[in-house]
C-alpha cells in the first residue's frame, strides 16, 4: 500500500504523521510531498521512504497513492497562507485514493462537531484509521 503524506509550512504535522506511520505501519511505503522544501525536509527526517516538493509532485503522487493523509487544508484552494494552489487541492480531491484529513483550524475553516483535540491525538486517530484500511 502506498501512503502519501502532504503538508506545507514547516511540515510539523507531516513530520508527526510520517513518524507515527513508520512506527505503527512499518510495512507501508510512505511518500511525502511538501508544498515547500522545509515541509519536505521535515518529513524526510521523520523517515519518509521518498519525497518531493511542489505542485507537480502533489499532482503526480496523488494519482499514484492508495491513501492520502494531511491537514484538511490540502483540499482547499489557497489554504495554508496560499501554499495550496487550486491545482493541488483539485489533485487531492480528484484522486482515487482514500483520504484521511486532519481537522486543523488554521486554514480559516472549522468543521462543526469536531472536538478540540491535541495534534498528538489527531495524529494517533489518523494512524488508527489507516491501520483499519490495511489488509
Amino acid at each position: 500500500m502506498r501512503i502519501l503524506v502532504v503538508d506545507g509550512q514547516g511540515g510539523g504535522l507531516g513530520r508527526q504523521l510520517v513518524a507515527a506511520l513508520k512506527e505503527r505501519c512499518p510495512a507501508t511505503e510512505i511518500l511525502a510531498v511538501g508544498t515547500n522544501s522545509a515541509a519536505t525536509a521535515a518529513m524526510l527526517r521523520a523517515g519518509a521512504d521518498s519525497a518531493a516538493t511542489g505542485e507537480n509532485a502533489v499532482k503526480v503522487c496523488c494519482a499514484r497513492a492508495d491513501v492520502i493523509l494531511g491537514p484538511m487544508g490540502i483540499v482547499i484552494a489557497d489554504a495554508m497562507l496560499g501554499e495550496i494552489t487550486p491545482a493541488m487541492a483539485a489533485a487531492v480531491g480528484q484522486s482515487p485514493a482514500k483520504r484521511i484529513l486532519i481537522p486543523v483550524s488554521q486554514c480559516d475553516t472549522t468543521v462543526a462537531g469536531v472536538p478540540d483535540l491535541s495534534m498528538a491525538k489527531l495524529v494517533q486517530s489518523a494512524v488508527e484509521l489507516l491501520r483499519g484500511m490495511l489488509p
